[in-house]
């Protein structure tokens, strides 16, 4: 074969379903529903690479609007690899990007490949592993269903790289998740979603590291005895505290990385990222 033979087609959903299939095979453990959400988001951001009729690579080139796109899912099947295939998707995904800051959260190992396009890492994100169980639901934590749609998007947009209204939409109707209220005010919220193995918690945003544990105190009770993870950054030390204190192991460390200045993002508010795949 030959990169002649390489068609790079927009994924379907079912092709998006087998793109998670693959990375679960790599071990990324994707959510039983992601692919719901991620097609929703940006449809046309996510491609797929044939040979034949084989599918044989995926990478998600998602647009968050005309300022920001996130890179992921980047993945050649393992006996197409090394044939310029895999390049073939990144210049195409990059295509779909256009001008925009480019971020992904990228492998260590691929971090100086990375950079030879222009990126640079801003900080690493963190993921740590344990359990799940019962809490006591403190004083402020309410289900995330009971707060206004617009009021949730406007606080998940201070601490993300841009508004991304159809993504959470689907994100928080398709998962379970909890906001914390003081004296009528939006301070923080999370969610938690079932993975190809156990639970994965994010994104949990909060205005004090108080408010993070009561949050996610109240997603460990969905997952009682099952293995639950959680991104955090390294550039916000409460959060890695938060993991520690709870008995969370780190198994897993990707470097966020943009091609230009990172966005002013509350770090010190994010004590786990939405979702590694699509920021």
């Amino acid at each position: 074969m030959t990169q002649d033979d390489f068609i790079i087609r927009q994924m379907t959903p079912a092709d998006l379903e087998l793109a998670l299939d693959w990375a679960a095979a790599e071990g990324w453990n994707p959510g039983l529903t992601d692919a719901i959400a991620f097609h929703q988001t940006d449809a046309k951001g996510f491609l797929m690479g044939h040979i034949g009729d084989q599918p044989a690579g995926s990478i998600a080139a998602v647009r968050y609007g005309d300022r920001y796109g996130f890179l992921g899912l980047y993945i050649v099947q393992p006996q197409w690899r090394g044939r310029g295939y895999g390049m073939q998707l990144w210049q195409a995904g990059l295509q779909i990007l256009g001008d925009r800051t480019l971020a992904l959260d990228g492998v260590l190992a691929q971090v100086d490949n990375y950079q030879t396009f222009g990126f640079k890492t801003a900080h690493h994100h963190i993921r740590y592993e344990g359990l799940g169980e019962a809490y006591a639901k403190q004083a402020g934590v309410v289900p995330l269903r009971d707060i206004p749609f617009t009021t949730l998007l406007d606080y998940d947009t201070q601490h993300f790289l841009d508004r991304r209204p159809t993504f959470l939409q689907a994100w928080v109707g398709l998962n379970e998740g909890y906001a914390f209220l003081e004296h009528g005010q939006l301070l923080g919220y999370g969610v938690i979603r079932a993975t190809r193995r156990g639970f994965k918690l994010g994104p949990l945003f909060a205005d004090r590291p108080a408010i993070a544990q009561a949050l996610f105190q109240a997603l460990l009770t969905h997952a009682i005895g099952q293995p639950v993870f959680l991104d955090c950054p390294d550039a916000n030390p409460e959060a890695i505290a938060l993991a520690e204190t709870h008995d969370m192991k780190p198994v897993f460390t990707c470097a966020r990385m943009y091609t230009q200045a990172p966005p002013p993002l509350p770090l010190a508010k994010i004590f786990g990222v939405t979702t590694l795949e699509l920021g």
